[in-house]
């Protein structure tokens, strides 16, 4: 199918209910997939739910049209389950914009996944993907293996972000691999220059070297993990300073652990990082560092490389993948 095609066939909805103004790589990767079928001609429409004030339609760059809906969430953004309370609306929107084509992102996402049930029943071809790793023995990974072992039995393609998350996927929806594809994320590497004037310092053991941590401060990220190597980093190297970006429930961690060890001088917290200013953040050390304790795939240590550093992380789930890829291939650019 040529591009010609796909411009004459396709309006695409994008549902999830992770997109900005919150930030992570859910979000990231919705909005930079949503550029670039438009730069291809397609229309491409996000529908989400309201974030405080944001709310109604909003336009972003390059026309991009964003329905933050009146839903509530529950936890971690995911909105309270309804499966056909919005029914309704999600057909007013793709009667209104000519939807052909629904791709819901996230397994997490209530909304996503209710989409896709519903964009079924209007007849649009489905599209889902899976950007995270989840787990197969606690309650609450049971409830949502079921449901989206439901959801995906009757979805046109599946896609996730590394072979990893294809491998999970398939035993948690009881998918045949050859239905599944494996897209890995791609990140504009040119919004991710190095700082032409960065060096890395002469005397490592005594000139300062600054760690970089950018995330949400979250279990699943690794905060726990962080606290406590950032007091045994800082007492081996006291030429050792960090840096630390993102906010969440695991900050009063963070923050309790620079009280206790008097770090206040050593480890600062700079809360919510836009993804703008991303780059200006990163490139102001020299090491990033990721602690995740599961990852599908993790677009920060693609940008981090992309912006010069030298990448530290933990080898779970596609971390590996994507450290093989960025030694061979160097950083995707979209």
């Amino acid at each position: 199918m040529d591009c010609k095609q796909v411009q004459r066939q396709h309006r695409v909805i994008m549902v999830s209910d992770f997109f900005y103004p919150n930030f992570g790589g859910v979000e990231n990767h919705i909005y930079q997939l949503s550029q670039c079928l438009i730069n291809l001609g397609l229309k491409v429409v996000v529908v989400t739910h309201a974030y405080g004030n944001c709310t109604g339609v909003r336009y972003l760059t390059n026309g991009l049209k964003v329905y933050y809906l009146p839903r509530l969430p529950f936890y971690q953004q995911a909105t309270i389950p309804t499966l056909l309370g919005w029914a309704r609306l999600l057909r007013a929107i793709c009667v209104r914009e000519g939807a052909t084509l629904l791709h819901g992102h996230q397994a997490f996402s209530t909304m996503a996944l209710e989409a896709c049930i519903n964009a079924r029943s209007l007849g649009l071809k489905v599209v889902f993907t899976d950007h995270s790793l989840f787990g197969f023995a606690d309650p609450g990974s049971i409830v949502l293996n079921k449901v989206l072992k439901a959801v995906l039995s009757d979805v046109h393609a599946v896609i996730c972000v590394s072979h990893t998350s294809k491998e999970n996927t398939v035993l948690r929806a009881c998918l045949p691999p050859s239905t599944v594809s494996v897209i890995p994320n791609a990140v504009d590497a040119s919004q991710f220059q190095p700082d032409p004037g960065a060096t890395w310092p002469s005397d490592p053991i005594h000139d300062d070297i600054v760690l970089v941590v950018l995330c949400r401060l979250v279990y699943r990220k690794g905060v726990d993990l962080l606290s406590l190597v950032l007091p045994e980093v800082c007492n081996r190297h006291p030429n050792v300073r960090v840096i630390v970006g993102g906010d969440g429930p695991k900050r009063q961690l963070l923050e309790k652990v620079i009280s206790d060890y008097g770090l206040q001088d050593r480890v600062v917290l700079e809360g919510p990082v836009p993804h703008e200013r991303a780059r200006d953040f990163m490139v102001r050390g020299h090491v990033f560092v990721n602690a995740s304790l599961t990852e599908a795939f993790c677009m920060a240590l693609v940008e981090a490389a992309a912006a010069g550093l030298v990448v530290v992380s933990t080898a779970v789930g596609g971390v590996p993948e994507v450290g093989w890829d960025m030694c061979v291939r160097q950083p995707r650019v979209v």
